[in-house]
């Protein structure tokens, strides 16, 4: 069995003992399900002693997303006193994720509206070859990391190809992209404010010229995200709840929600790729049940979001005091929505530990839930979709060569280093 199945006779109590996300155990960040399955059992509003609130109960968790009027994902009051007047606090409070509406609706609705099926249709081939490609590399070497020589290259291309980065500029986008969303851990230290705040502003320079550029010649609105962001929509009509239609970006808002595209596109798809990959070497029986059965990829995908979610944790702020799971919540507390837990809830997944392609129902939020639902969910599931078909077609009995390297952070769960050999 894999390295994420928890024993239901482990004592908790050792898992519990002082849990706080701001001071986390190396064991932790190994494998953070046993923490969670013991806080779900015994304390699943868990108060933290900074006085804010952990929820592990799938029924918890989503009530929250359901809810935004009464718990806000603005983080201006969070964010201050950790990051200061710094690049991060100015780019981590005007990106879409960490906006309520008006902002959050703007960008969504810009977003989305290049992000059409017919869009999405249209990139399959060029996914294709370019998976294709690094195959055609990893096949000559016959030892590959499968972060770094594969998993990590393919949303890069993606988001590159969507926001038109030119192919030779796109090198640093991965670093300046892990730097940025490592300070977002619950307690980030200097060294890696430092990175991310030297990240932002290497990225707002480089996107400054980028737009700039993209003024002078812009592309097809519909396809090219980065044109649909520096135009606005067209029309001047009212949309649903009195927001004006043709609304723009300011250049702050639009610099941004750039940065936040590249950043949620590299970090999440190839964790999700990259875990994938790593579960089925592990749980080599529903391996071959995939490789046997190719029409399950489908709900193969959802099944590794749930069970090694990319993105471990959300935040909220209560704008009233409310009840949570029989809880008191005090106005203005901050809530963080335990999302790796949430879909590992045994009240919603009948033996959560087990990987099972086949899983269904399989309702979890790996991608949130309600209006901050991730807007790129459908090139995630297409990237996953062909990468892990095609390198299981290639490669149907990989191996590990090595001890595998985690990322080492709480918020999202990946790999930094997965070498493996390929027969």
């Amino acid at each position: 069995m894999g390295e994420t199945v928890v024993d239901a006779r482990a004592d908790d109590a050792r898992f519990l003992a002082g849990f706080d996300l701001r001071a986390l155990p190396p064991a932790f960040y190994e494998n953070p399900y046993p923490f969670y399955h013991a806080l779900r059992r015994h304390d699943p509003v868990r108060r933290m002693p900074d006085h804010s609130y952990f929820l592990t109960r799938h029924d918890d968790v989503v009530a929250v997303y359901r809810d935004p009027r009464r718990f806000s994902s603005d983080k201006k009051d969070e964010f201050r006193p950790k990051y200061g007047a710094t690049p991060l606090y100015e780019h981590h409070t005007t990106s879409l994720v960490f906006n309520d509406p008006p902002l959050h609706t703007r960008v969504r609705r810009l977003i989305a509206g290049a992000l059409t099926a017919r869009v999405i249709a249209e990139m399959e081939d060029g996914i294709e070859r370019l998976v294709a490609t690094l195959l055609d590399r990893a096949a000559e070497r016959r030892e590959i990391d499968l972060i770094e020589d594969f998993a990590a290259l393919i949303p890069v291309e993606v988001i590159g190809n969507l926001l038109a980065v030119p192919h030779d500029e796109r090198g640093p986008l991965r670093g300046w992209s892990l730097a940025i969303l490592g300070a977002l851990e619950p307690a980030p230290d200097a060294a890696m404010l430092a990175r991310g705040n030297r990240a932002v502003e290497a990225f707002l320079a480089y996107l400054r010229d980028l737009i700039a550029a993209r003024r002078v010649r812009p592309g097809d609105p519909t396809r090219d995200i980065l044109t649909r962001l520096i135009q606005g929509e067209q029309g001047g009509g009212e949309q649903a709840g009195g927001e004006a239609d043709g609304a723009r970006l300011d250049e702050r808002e639009l610099l941004h929600n750039c940065i936040f595209l590249l950043n949620a596109g590299h970090e999440t798809t190839t964790n999700l790729i990259g875990n994938a990959l790593h579960a089925l070497s592990e749980f080599r029986g529903e391996r071959e049940r995939l490789r046997a059965d190719p029409t399950l990829m489908a709900s193969a995908i959802e099944e590794f979001l749930r069970f090694e979610s990319s993105n471990q944790l959300g935040n909220r702020r209560a704008l009233a005091a409310c009840e949570i799971g029989g809880v008191a919540i005090p106005e203005g507390a901050l809530i963080t929505l335990g999302i790796g837990a949430a879909n590992r809830d045994p009240a919603q997944f009948p033996d959560p530990d087990r990987l099972d392609l086949a899983r269904t129902p399989n309702r979890h939020v790996a991608f949130g839930f309600g209006i901050h639902q991730c807007a790129g969910l459908a090139v995630a599931r297409l990237e996953a979709r062909i990468a892990i078909a095609r390198f299981l077609e290639r490669f149907p009995r990989y191996d590990l060569s090595a001890a595998p390297i985690r990322g080492g952070r709480a918020r999202f769960r990946g790999f930094l280093s997965l070498p493996v050999t390929l027969t």
